[in-house]
């Protein structure tokens, strides 16, 4: 997995944090589960390039 990829999805899972945390603040279950939506698809990002870099090995 390249630096910009780590990179890039930790940003997205932040970004979804503070989303989920905004939300919850706000009691706004919408934007609370966006957070949480934008977090599982870093998760799933993330995971992916472990995977790829797993069969270049």
């Amino acid at each position: 997995m390249g630096l910009d990829d780590k990179i890039e999805n930790t940003a997205e899972k932040l970004g979804g944090k503070g989303k989920e945390v905004a939300g919850e603040a706000k009691g706004d279950p919408g934007l609370k589960a966006e957070g949480k939506s934008d977090q599982a698809k870093a998760d799933l990002k993330q995971a992916g390039e472990k995977v790829k870099d797993a069969f270049k090995e």
